[in-house]
């Protein structure tokens, strides 16, 4: 590769870095001064990001990216296209008895899952315990869902919602005749 070439390849890296980091911030409403506070970044670091004109450390980055909660791809990738369609079944499924369940998101959340369950009648599924912290929160949409946690027992109907610690034994349960659904969002402890 040439010097010219690869010294172009540099320069739509780091605008792109550049961009992303501005937009990213911007969509957040924070200002620079905010967003560097929020990365343990000195101010001027953080401009030197949004300007593209900087070359930074891979200490750098990793702080920006976690404060902005995306991945180091997402901070350096080039543009690409605004949407996406996933197409019905095209999202991991995975069968657990009578259970299946979906996720609802292609993309990964840092520090959080979310998935439909569809519970068939007579459907019972264990959950798995998470981290330590970890908090789950259990939505009813159709039928009747039961929730039972190491202490105690939860009965859902649709527009309820609990919360329990997601580090403890759990399951879930159909209490309806008919197939249940529920939406489950596990938010993750935070590593120490």
């Amino acid at each position: 590769m040439s010097d010219r070439k690869r010294a172009g390849e540099e320069r739509a890296a780091a605008s792109a870095l550049g961009r992303n980091v501005r937009l990213l911030r911007e969509a957040r409403g924070l200002t620079q001064v905010q967003m560097s506070r929020v990365a343990g970044l000195p101010r001027a670091t953080w401009a030197n990001l949004e300007s593209g004109e900087s070359n930074p450390t891979l200490g750098v980055l990793l702080r920006a990216a976690r404060a902005l909660s995306i991945t180091m791809e997402e901070l350096v990738s080039g543009a690409r296209q605004d949407g996406r369609l996933y197409p019905k079944g095209t999202l991991p499924t995975r069968q657990r008895g009578l259970a299946l369940v979906h996720k609802l998101l292609p993309d990964p959340l840092p520090g959080m899952e979310i998935d439909r369950l569809e519970l068939a009648p007579n459907a019972r599924m264990t959950g798995v315990p998470h981290t330590p912290g970890t908090r789950e929160y259990l939505a009813c949409e159709v039928g009747a869902v039961g929730v039972v946690t190491a202490s105690e027992r939860f009965s859902l109907s649709p527009g309820d919602v609990v919360t329990f610690r997601g580090d403890q034994r759990h399951s879930y349960e159909n209490l309806d005749p008919r197939t249940s659904i529920a939406y489950s969002v596990v938010v993750l402890a935070p590593h120490a």
